[in-house]
């Protein structure tokens, strides 16, 4: 399966006076980007939700590089770097688009939960998507 790296231009309300992106964005980037990776794959999070799964965030870590500036554009690769019946893990690039500089690495920790916010084990819950997750995991293996 091939998926394409999420781009976005940086707006300016994402910065600061200097035209740096605030450190908080690249959380959100990494968001936008791990939801355009389960949809490209086939099963987005709207659907995860309407068949009783959430996709809940654990954890996140961002380590920033180099800033990114207003006007630039940047892409967001994801890889999943771990995963369980319970648990994935999403790892993230976040580089610009023109140079190849490297701007924030980080890692996303999830666990999948039920309507009553439980946890559930996507083998059971949902195969279907708990396969499309080890097909995307052996591709980058």
């Amino acid at each position: 399966m091939q998926i394409k790296p999420y781009i976005r231009r940086v707006h300016f309300y994402e910065t600061d006076q200097m035209h740096i992106v605030h450190h908080a964005n690249y959380i959100h980037w990494m968001e936008e980007a791990r939801i355009d990776y389960m949809e490209q794959m086939g099963f987005g999070y709207a659907k995860a939700e309407e068949l009783g799964v959430n996709v809940a965030v654990i954890g996140i870590e961002c380590e920033y590089k180099k800033p990114a500036l207003f006007g630039t554009s940047v892409q967001v690769v994801c890889r999943i770097g771990n995963l369980t019946p319970v648990r994935m893990s999403v790892s993230y690039e976040i580089t610009n688009t023109e140079t190849g500089e490297l701007h924030a690495t980080g890692e996303s920790k999830h666990c999948y939960l039920n309507r009553e916010g439980r946890p559930v084990q996507l083998k059971k819950a949902l195969p279907e998507l708990y396969e499309i997750l080890c097909a995307s995991l052996q591709e980058t293996e």
